[in-house]
């Protein structure tokens, strides 16, 4: 069974603020405020001179979503994902995939994160598009219960991308207001 949605959302500043605002989503612990990232590492980031182009590589572990039951039977609270990005500034083009890599018998999930400049005000908004595809993978005995699970998951993920975005919007007010020479504090709600 594979549940896949897609969401769309205009964040009203200008591509370069989001794009600096993503980096430091999932900052420091005392202000994290998407509490299912338990850490991010960086494994590689690399500058190619001749393109312009950023290619990162981050780990990040997560609380494993979805309901108690599919966790205690899993036996394990955590799930390891891997996360590409790649940053064109010239075309201002942002782009990224994360997928796990533990649970992978059981779940796979693939999410793309596309930012661009808006259409209708390039200079000034960015439209974020973000594609998530959730796969159980079917036990014969269960597939009732498979679909139940995955979309439970998917209601998961759209909440926390919901809470992304109001991290993101956090921090593009605050780079916003540093950039006009205001003195404020990031201090998350």
């Amino acid at each position: 069974m594979v549940r896949a949605f897609t969401q769309e959302y205009t964040y009203k500043h200008p591509w370069e603020r989001v794009t600096s605002a993503f980096w430091r989503k999932f900052g420091e612990p005392e202000n994290r405020l998407i509490y299912h990232i338990v850490e991010v590492d960086t494994l590689n980031r690399r500058l190619d001179l001749p393109s312009g182009k950023l290619y990162s590589t981050r780990a990040i572990t997560i609380q494993c979503p979805g309901p108690w039951f599919l966790r205690s039977m899993v036996g394990q609270d955590i799930c390891h994902c891997v996360e590409s990005t790649v940053v064109d500034a010239r075309s201002q083009s942002f782009q990224l995939t994360t997928r796990n890599i533990s649970l992978r018998k059981m779940i796979e999930v693939e999410e793309n994160i596309r930012y661009d400049p808006h259409p209708e005000n390039p200079s000034g908004w960015t439209i974020c598009r973000h594609h998530t595809r959730i796969c159980i993978k079917p036990l014969s005995a269960l597939a009732s219960i498979t679909e139940k699970v995955e979309h439970r998951c998917a209601e998961s993920f759209i909440q926390n991308g919901a809470k992304g975005r109001e991290v993101m919007e956090r921090i593009c007010k605050y780079l916003e207001a540093q950039s006009a020479g205001l003195s404020c504090s990031f201090v998350p709600k």
